[in-house]
């Protein structure tokens, strides 16, 4: 979770952003379903609020990444997604089957937790590590589909 007070409208106002209603909105959807994307951040804000319209949801969304609010990932071949777990040093598991994302914490240590051969001059302040593999759902599935075909091939 997020590091410090459960409560969005503290995390607005530490980060000097006002208190609205599509900015707590967009928050709790997304405190309530990490690595989600924006299409479905804008489908729980619209379901909480009645309407707001996707670039308000957008511009919330950029505003608490900036801010430090919300970080935001971005797996190769999917959308962006936001999280409300900030100001540590994790990483990150996408199933190739679903999609699915969860949190993985380092077991180096401290951030950045790698270090390139040649940082080129940079101060580098994170590394992001993305795991990719097969949940355990997506395994099954594909463990049930093998044993159905080998069953109706053979004899």
């Amino acid at each position: 979770m997020h590091t410090g007070s459960a409560d969005p409208r503290e995390w607005l106002r530490t980060a000097g952003l006002r208190v609205t209603a599509p900015r707590l909105a967009v928050l709790d959807a997304v405190a309530r379903t990490p690595h989600a994307d924006a299409d479905s951040v804008a489908a729980a804000a619209r379901a909480a609020l009645g309407s707001v319209s996707t670039q308000a949801v957008y511009d919330v969304l950029h505003a608490c990444v900036r801010a430090g609010i919300l970080r935001r990932i971005e797996p190769a071949g999917s959308p962006a997604r936001y999280e409300t777990r900030t100001g540590d040093n994790h990483h990150h598991l996408v199933c190739r089957g679903c999609d699915a994302v969860v949190d993985i914490d380092c077991a180096v240590g401290a951030a950045p937790c790698l270090d390139p051969v040649d940082d080129h001059g940079y101060v580098i302040d994170e590394a992001e590590v993305v795991f990719w593999g097969l949940c355990p759902n997506c395994r099954a599935r594909d463990e049930d589909r093998e044993v159905l075909a080998r069953e109706s091939n053979s004899p």
